[in-house]
């Protein structure tokens, strides 16, 4: 008889968006910018893809390189991509 390995239901993310800090800088330099309630997390969600963005360019650089390591070369030259793509 197998054992069964269940996953709770109850599983929460424990990783959270720093919200309280994301704030504070909005307030900072932008004091007159009113944000909705998510707004926030919508800038935390950018800045998450953009991020998952310059690892996947960076990641192809290094490959078309021959390279198995990532350099701050193949960054900067995802980078300059993915910035000229999200200007639109």
């Amino acid at each position: 008889m197998a054992l069964l390995t269940t996953v709770s239901q109850k599983k929460q993310i424990r990783r959270k968006a720093p919200r309280g800090f994301l704030r504070r800088i909005f307030k900072r330099q932008k004091p007159h910018l009113r944000l909705e309630r998510s707004g926030d997390l919508l800038v935390h969600l950018n800045c998450l893809l953009f991020v998952h963005r310059l690892a996947e360019e960076s990641r192809i650089n290094a490959y078309e390189n021959k390279c198995g390591v990532i350099k701050s070369e193949h960054v900067l030259a995802a980078a300059k991509v993915i910035l000229k793509k999200s200007r639109g």
